[in-house]
């Protein structure tokens, strides 16, 4: 039996969304606490800033769903984007993986016929499938954040989570990437 583009949809939504948490979490695994407060620059994001806005977010947005606006009223988004005083990285792990959690629990509960409903985001209507990829790109942009600044942050000693360079001619790709 056939599967429908729906439950597809939401297969294939379900492991890119799962792709880039690991992506995150292998970056992650490879900084000290003090990285995780380091910035590039002046206007840049540290890596924590990025894990309070990530799961703000996440929380915000996947709370209720089907049932309640994007945007939760008891969100705080700017207090999200301030330095933390000190880098606290069992305190930002939890954020990092409460936040997941509640994405892939809300993701997990979709039905196909879920895809067509409408949700509201900031009072902005949006068909589950719409939201849906709206999430992804955002998760998958601030992601390459981390990604992006714990490789400028450990330089030489970084470990790269992809195909190194020079070696794309050894690689067989032999799974969904």
């Amino acid at each position: 039996m056939s599967q429908s583009v729906g439950t597809l949809f939401l297969d294939s939504a379900m492991h890119r969304f799962r792709s880039t948490m690991e992506l995150g979490d292998k970056a992650l695994a490879q900084l000290c606490e003090a990285d995780l407060l380091w910035r590039p620059g002046p206007e840049s994001n540290s890596i924590a800033v990025i894990i309070q806005h990530l799961h703000g977010n996440m929380l915000s947005r996947w709370t209720d769903l089907l049932s309640s606006d994007g945007e939760k009223p008891w969100r705080e988004r700017d207090a999200e984007f301030t330095e933390p005083a000190e880098a606290d990285r069992a305190r930002l792990m939890e954020l990092w993986e409460e936040g997941w959690a509640c994405l892939l629990k809300a993701v997990d509960g979709l039905v196909a016929e879920d895809l067509a409903l409408d949700v509201v985001v900031r009072g902005q209507s949006l068909s589950v499938l719409d939201a849906i990829n709206r999430q992804l790109a955002h998760y998958a942009y601030h992601v390459g954040q981390i990604v992006y600044v714990a490789r400028a942050r450990k330089g030489e000693t970084w470990n790269t989570l992809s195909i190194a360079r020079g070696a794309s001619r050894q690689y067989a790709p032999r799974q969904r990437d």
